[in-house]
């Protein structure tokens, strides 16, 4: 059983940075894509970064640069640096993750569990 338990979000003015934490239990590092996906309001679901079980990273163009998608295996915890923030990147952010070696695509569609999310706002 996969789950997901995201910290971190809070509330931040413009250019400024915050960390949001993954705690991901059941989801192995040798086998599961994980990702952050956000949801702004009124917006669908974007995919913003993800990370292959084998370190592999990607980025949507809309945060490359800025933010920074990595994982402490030890702690089977996921990270997302976010600096530089932007009014928006105000979203709901959530942790996902899929059975996959690699991650095939940022899209929200491919991934299965799903964090119960944290909101981030920039001002």
């Amino acid at each position: 059983h996969v789950q997901l338990v995201e910290s971190g979000g809070g509330s931040v003015q413009a250019g400024g940075s915050l960390r949001l934490s993954c705690a991901a239990s059941g989801a192995t590092a040798s086998s599961y894509c994980l990702g952050w996906v956000r949801q702004a309001p009124g917006k669908e679901r974007e995919g913003v970064a993800a990370f292959d079980a084998d370190g592999s990273t990607s980025y949507a163009d809309s945060v490359k640069g800025r933010f920074t998608i990595s994982k402490d295996n030890a702690k089977n915890t996921l990270y997302l640096q976010m600096n530089s923030l932007k009014p928006e990147d105000t979203a709901m952010y959530y942790c996902a993750a899929v059975r996959h070696f690699h991650c095939e695509s940022l899209s929200p569609g491919a991934f299965t569990y799903w964090g119960q999310g944290t909101q981030v706002t920039v001002s």
